[in-house]
This record gives structure tokens, C-alpha cells and sequence, in this order.
């Protein structure tokens, strides 16, 4: 598996980098369609639609967000919903944001320790920070 955000750029590459190592990492599902909600596409609707047509039977809609804002409890519900209608037989469920998971502290305390080594001249730059020039300390 490639190291995620490896020599690519953008939200939109992430989000499909991280759907791709949670189907291969964890087999969660057979079938993934990377979605954003807003300005791009596809469209929820669209990747809903794309992952029946690839015989889903049931859709997961998870949000890759930290904290559960509007968008969680009543846009992204209402845009599954509406995707939903042409396909009546299919189950879905929105699942809850990312939060406070307990392992979120873990894997903020390793960024941050990573990043401090970084700086020191410890370890080269992550893969979200390489070529950027923004892994360093300002004053």
C-alpha cells in the first residue's frame, strides 16, 4: 500500500487515498466511492448511484469530518436521502463523524512528535509536508 498523500496534492486525492487503505486495510466493503459533499464532484447521489450500479447492497455514507456540525446532522442525511429514492432497496446509513475517538489523541500526539522531530533534523519531512516547506518553526 502507498503511503497516503504520496507525492499528490488536494483534498480530494486524500479523501480518495484514505477510501481506498480503509477497503484494503480493514475489507470493510468490496465497492468504494470517494464523495464531496460540496463545489466538486462526484456528488453524494452520484457515488451512491455508481456504487449500486457496482452491487452494493447496502451504502455506508461516512463523513470524513472531526466534530458533528450541520453538515453532519442535516445536510449530508438529507443529500443521502434524496440519492436514496432511486434506489428504494438499498440500506444506508450516515455514519458518525470522526470526533473524539480515542485513539484521535493518539494520533495527534504522533503527528505533533513527528513534526517536532522533524524540525530538529531527526526525520525527513511526513508525506503530507514533503516539498511543501511548512514543517518548520516560525518566530
Amino acid at each position: 500500500m502507498e503511503h497516503l498523500g504520496a507525492n499528490q496534492t488536494g483534498p480530494k486525492k486524500l479523501l480518495q487515498n484514505t477510501a481506498y487503505a480503509q477497503t484494503n486495510t480493514y475489507h470493510v466493503a468490496n465497492i468504494y466511492q470517494e464523495t464531496i459533499q460540496e463545489l466538486a464532484e462526484p456528488t453524494i447521489k452520484d457515488a451512491f448511484g455508481k456504487c449500486v450500479q457496482q452491487g452494493a447492497s447496502r451504502v455506508v455514507v461516512s463523513p470524513y469530518f472531526l466534530s458533528p456540525g450541520r453538515h453532519w446532522k442535516q445536510d449530508i442525511p438529507a443529500l443521502a436521502a434524496e440519492a436514496s429514492k432511486e434506489h428504494s432497496n438499498i440500506p444506508y446509513i450516515v455514519t458518525a463523524p470522526l470526533g473524539l475517538h480515542e485513539l484521535m489523541v493518539d494520533i495527534m500526539n504522533d503527528r505533533i512528535k513527528y513534526c517536532l522531530r522533524h524540525v530538529a533534523g531527526d526525520v525527513d519531512e511526513c508525506t503530507v509536508c514533503a516539498g511543501t516547506g511548512k514543517c518548520r518553526l516560525y518566530s
